[in-house]
């Protein structure tokens, strides 16, 4: 997934600077009489700046002393099938021998048995225990038969899959190191974090091992059509691939995040990355450790965002709630009497302002707990009684439309 950004800068020549300075003069002395702002008093108001400065800090070097112990890197071996598009397209000029060459060689290629072709992932993790749990992303080991842990002092272990919860790309591995206790960290408090903090991330960027990296939290709350749970800090410390699942620190050496995407046309660092929450992540983990699963409610609905002139359209008072697109049969919704087109307005007395903010309220209701909708139906509300469902397994959830289901 990528894009390019693109930074427009509109440039003023000599020519223009005169006209400039003549508009910023004019437009200080239009106004008010006496060539006020036009607030009564004739006094222009100082500009918002900031009466402390900002303290830089001179190093991270002893938080990165205090937590790289910790974080260790993630080899994942796993199959994949042979295709043709292994091989990409010939690089030689149409026609030529070489091309030709080439093309004899795709077609022995084709003939040949279908054994899957082994490829190793690298990625990074830390560990949360003495005992060698350690989190990553579940995208970094997906389908892998083995997975080997170099901790930080090049000691490489076997790892096994404690759980995994591909829903926020999160997974527990677990080593052995009999007669050792390991450094580990814990989880900081995320929504403590502001935008402008500064964070450090640690990973293994093209397996080169371990590297730091510094930058500000650049946004939060970023959803980046990854999951129903997207709900992103959006960093600027360099992630690249390989950093996946390393810890993102506060400057205190807190891990507030999870390493694990990029923004990127070319597959490296642009400045645009994105950690998930430790918030989100600590209780999955806990339920990872538990379970070796997360079991989330399930409602049974596709839903939709709703743009002002749909509800405009349906007369609601404004564009907040989900739009019912499709009712899964035998469903919880569907028992509760739930329709396409109705309109999620509230759920169990919160109000619902965004399709995300009710897929998470949903997924984070206990299952068999009864609870209201509120739902808006030609032009009236509705009150709907609903016992939350658990998740079906994939193969059991009927296939419906693209758009992002409520739980």
């Amino acid at each position: 997934m990528g894009f390019s950004l693109l930074t427009m800068i509109a440039g003023i020549g000599r020519r223009g600077a005169p006209a400039l300075l003549l508009g910023l003069v004019l437009g200080a002395c239009s106004g008010a009489p006496g060539g006020g702002t036009g607030n009564g008093d004739g006094a222009v108001p100082p500009p918002v700046t900031p009466s402390f400065r900002a303290a830089l800090p001179n190093s991270f070097a002893d938080v990165v002393d205090l937590v790289t112990p910790a974080v260790v890197n993630i080899a994942a071996t796993g199959a994949v099938e042979r295709t043709l598009a292994d091989l990409g397209p010939s690089p030689f000029p149409p026609g030529s021998p070489l091309d030709e060459f080439f093309e004899r060689f795709r077609e022995q290629y084709a003939e040949e048995p279908d054994e899957p072709l082994e490829r190793t992932s690298q990625g990074s993790g830390f560990l949360i225990d003495p005992n060698g749990v350690i989190v990553t992303n579940f995208h970094v080991i997906a389908g892998a038969r083995n997975i080997v842990v170099t901790l930080h002092d090049g000691t490489e272990r076997p790892a096994r899959v404690v759980g995994t919860d591909p829903r926020t790309d999160l997974a527990l591995l677990r080593v052995t190191t009999p007669g050792r206790t390991l450094p580990y960290l814990e989880f900081g408090n995320s929504d403590d974090v502001r935008v402008g903090d500064w964070v450090i991330a640690i990973g293994n960027p093209f397996g080169l091992g371990g590297t730091v990296t510094a930058g500000i939290v650049s946004a939060r709350g970023r959803d980046i059509a990854a999951g129903p749970y997207d709900d992103y800090l959006q960093i600027d410390a360099a992630i690249n691939r390989g950093s996946s699942g390393g810890p993102t620190f506060d400057a205190s050496g807190r891990v507030i995040g999870i390493n694990s995407a990029i923004f990127s046309p070319s597959g490296g660092n642009i400045g645009i990355g994105f950690a998930i929450p430790s918030n989100l992540a600590e209780p999955v983990v806990a339920e990872l450790r538990q379970r070796g699963f997360v079991e989330r409610g399930w409602l049974g609905v596709r839903i939709q965002e709703i743009s002002p002139a749909l509800a405009e359209r349906r007369g609601l008072p404004d564009s907040k709630g989900a739009l019912v697109v499709e009712v899964e049969p035998g469903s919880p919704a569907a028992r509760a009497g739930l329709r396409p087109g109705d309109v999620v307005r509230r759920f169990d007395g919160r109000p619902v302002e965004t399709i995300r903010q009710l897929t998470r309220m949903v997924g984070d209701t206990m299952i068999g707990r009864e609870v209201i909708l509120e739902v808006w139906r030609d032009g009236r509300r509705l009150s709907l009684d609903v016992s939350i469902g658990a998740v079906p397994p994939p193969d059991q959830q009927a296939r419906g439309t693209p758009r992002r289901p409520a739980g």
